[in-house]
């Protein structure tokens, strides 16, 4: 049954759909996540409890659910990884147990990207952080890196990576339907600053 690749895209929801940022902030005591601030269950809002451990515990793991989705994966066969992966990042944005509601893809997108291939990460990494060096906006970073992984991906000749990264970037950009609005506006917090409730990028 594992040899079935669709079998780890179902697997790779299951992983993904996790609301680790809920279930810390729960667990520690500070309430439903959904209730402060953004109301999103991503780190960025974890935050805003006040506690940089479990928002920190939060990134790594929703980072490591794409991961560890496409790592397993990965043992069974090239196919299987990527529907793992998409599964994994479709399940954080889209969790059945929180009613479809859940986080914005980011941490994701990256613990993904990373486990499939070296080279998009790190475009990944140096866009998001030259586009946050130079604007100091943390939504735009995410945007513009979720576009730069999958160019990555293509030049290094991994067509599945791409082909994955554009699925993972559009529903990425539609996550932060608000944080464009905003931007165009000129409305968006930066990085460094007090940022409104909404403002999340993860």
């Amino acid at each position: 049954m594992l040899g079935n690749p669709w079998v780890w895209a179902f697997i790779g929801y299951v992983l993904g759909s996790i609301p680790f940022g809920l279930l810390l902030t729960k667990a520690a005591g500070l309430g439903d996540i959904r209730a402060i601030g953004s109301g999103n269950i991503g780190a960025t809002n974890v935050l805003r409890t006040g506690n940089k451990v479990l928002a920190a515990a939060t990134l790594l793991l929703d980072g490591g659910k794409g991961a560890a989705a496409v790592l397993l994966a990965g043992m069974y066969s090239a196919d299987a990884a990527i529907l793992a992966g998409a599964g994994a990042f479709i399940g954080h944005l889209y969790p059945v147990w929180l009613k479809f509601k859940g986080g914005k893809g980011v941490a994701t997108y990256i613990g993904t990207m990373l486990a499939l291939s070296l080279w998009p990460a790190l475009g990944f990494g140096v866009a998001w952080l030259g586009t946050a060096f130079i604007t100091r906006y943390s939504s735009l970073a995410a945007l513009v890196a979720v576009i730069v992984a999958p160019i990555v991906a293509y030049v290094a000749d991994r067509l599945d990576v791409a082909a994955l990264g554009v699925g993972m970037a559009a529903l990425v950009f539609l996550k932060h339907e608000d944080n464009i609005r905003r931007l165009m506006r000129g409305e968006e917090s930066k990085i460094g600053k007090k940022s409104a409730p909404a403002a999340d990028a993860e």
